[in-house]
């Protein structure tokens, strides 16, 4: 059944599967309970996100690919022991994080994608990689894609789990209590670990800045 329960072809009829708009208590209670519709609900509600941070973690589309299979089979065997103590979507991201961090290291790679804050948080430098509005006029979307291919290249620098908080933060936009929950550590340790993360990339980005 491992092998089957991410196939979402909609092989079941639709009165069997749950009403849209369900939230996920009653979604995972039921897949808890052995209801295979409902944990593919699950799958499809959250799928695109694992995906996107799978990708954007490891940097290779055809790697992610291959995590966001072993993400939702370890949720599949282990939905079970899921106990409602934090949201389901921090559970879910510790997962992923965890897959992700698991591969880097067996695969000894430095590879996490994430942009830095400020200790304010206040929006600052890097974040305007992610400016790629159409609106942008051709001169600032050209200088948007040098400052992306120098922080890829900066950010192989840092180590797997700065690389994670910075893509939590700055990419999915958690707050750092969340990121905290998901790595399992103190919101504390979460902000020092983005302040050092941040200084090694103003070093490496220097001239641009």
């Amino acid at each position: 059944m491992d092998g089957a329960c991410l196939e979402l072809s909609g092989k079941n009829s639709a009165q069997d599967a749950p009403a849209a708009g369900v939230d996920d208590v009653f979604l995972i209670r039921r897949a808890q309970a052995g209801d295979r519709v409902a944990f593919e609900t699950l799958v499809r509600t959250y799928d695109r996100e694992v995906l996107k941070l799978a990708v954007r973690m490891v940097g290779s589309p055809e790697e992610a690919a291959d995590l966001y299979q072993e993400v939702f089979l370890k949720v599949y065997r282990s939905l079970n022991r899921f106990r409602f103590q934090s949201t389901f979507s921090t559970w879910l991201y510790r997962v992923v994080t965890n897959v992700c961090l698991d591969h880097l290291r067996r695969q000894k790679r430095r590879m996490e994608v994430q942009g830095p804050i400020s200790e304010d948080e206040k929006t600052e430098f890097f974040q305007t990689v992610a400016e790629e509005r159409p609106a942008l006029d051709p001169e600032r979307q050209l200088r948007a894609k040098e400052i992306d291919g120098r922080l890829r290249l900066a950010l192989t620098g840092l180590n797997p789990r700065e690389r994670m908080i910075f893509e939590l933060r700055h990419y999915e936009g958690m707050r750092l209590r969340a990121i905290s929950e998901v790595c399992g550590t103190t919101e504390e340790t979460v902000k020092n670990c983005l302040f050092r993360a941040t200084q090694k990339l103003r070093e490496a980005l220097g001239d641009l800045m």
